[in-house]
């Protein structure tokens, strides 16, 4: 996602969505996103603490936290945390996930809203949760909630989630029919070159410096069932009216169906950004 996009992506929904409705965003998805949204590679979580240079009592501030699925790995190293998250059901998760760590501290609450606690923290951390948050709000809290060197942690699943070319090929006729939108098949290249752009949108806030940037690939290997729930939780899935989704399912479900396709294996990149206040 680059920073135009970033840009296009809060603004088309904030411009079309109220507040209490971005909140309420993954209510309905809440629990499939739980369970089936990728986690992040740990070989990258170790890579972040060791680029922000986090000392073992260090206390991170996350932004957008969902059901925790970067906080375990960031608790399970030992770290203080205040959790922010501003869907309540995905904050509900959170606690559930995090209930053995009494260090994490989980608030139903907006960055945005959140009453800014100056200079306290030694990262800032969001997990595919800063493209949500107004550039012009984000950058400037982010860098004020940090102690002198703290690090902003952006950590990123690249989006969209695709199958391997010679499955997206067979779907294609079902994506054309009842979710055009949704039809482009996006290379590993572009995928890469967003991020990277992402990234200089931190540099280029003035308010930040030092930018490493690292990417990791991966595979897994979803069912059916899975793989269809996976997308669900995507935005772009979201946004479409709920007919249309099931109209679109239902087809993906035949055609793999008749193509005798039990699994589908993605192929997945991950990727951290981490820069220090400047």
């Amino acid at each position: 996602m680059t920073s135009e996009q970033a840009n296009n992506w809060y603004s088309s929904v904030a411009n079309v969505y109220t507040s209490e409705q971005r909140k309420n965003w993954y209510s309905t998805a809440a629990d499939a996103y739980n369970r089936v949204r990728p986690r992040y590679p740990q070989q990258l979580i170790n890579r972040a603490v060791e680029l922000a240079k986090l000392p073992d009592d260090a206390i991170i501030l996350e932004v957008g936290c969902g059901p925790g699925n970067a906080t375990v790995a960031f608790a399970d190293l030992g770290f203080s945390m205040i959790c922010l998250e501003p869907n309540q059901e995905m904050c509900q998760l959170a606690q559930q996930n995090c209930i053995q760590y009494p260090k994490i501290k989980l608030v139903n609450i907006s960055f945005e809203e959140w009453q800014l606690k100056a200079r306290k923290f030694n990262a800032v951390l969001a997990a595919t949760s800063f493209h949500w948050i107004s550039p012009e709000i984000g950058y400037p809290k982010a860098a004020a909630a940090l102690q002198d060197n703290g690090s902003l942690i952006l950590l990123w699943n690249a989006i969209p989630i695709q199958p391997a070319y010679d499955i997206y090929q067979l779907l294609q006729e079902v994506y054309q029919t009842y979710a055009p939108s949704l039809a482009q098949y996006e290379a590993r290249s572009t995928q890469e070159e967003n991020l990277s752009r992402f990234g200089q949108t931190v540099i280029d806030s003035g308010l930040f410096k030092g930018l490493a940037s690292e990417q990791l690939t991966w595979e897994a290997t979803h069912s059916i069932d899975d793989y269809l729930t996976l997308l669900s939780t995507l935005s772009p899935y979201i946004r479409l009216e709920q007919h249309k989704r099931e109209a679109l399912f239902a087809g993906l479900t035949e055609v793999l169906a008749r193509n005798c396709i039990t699994s589908i294996s993605v192929s997945y990149l991950s990727a951290l950004q981490v820069a220090q206040r400047a």
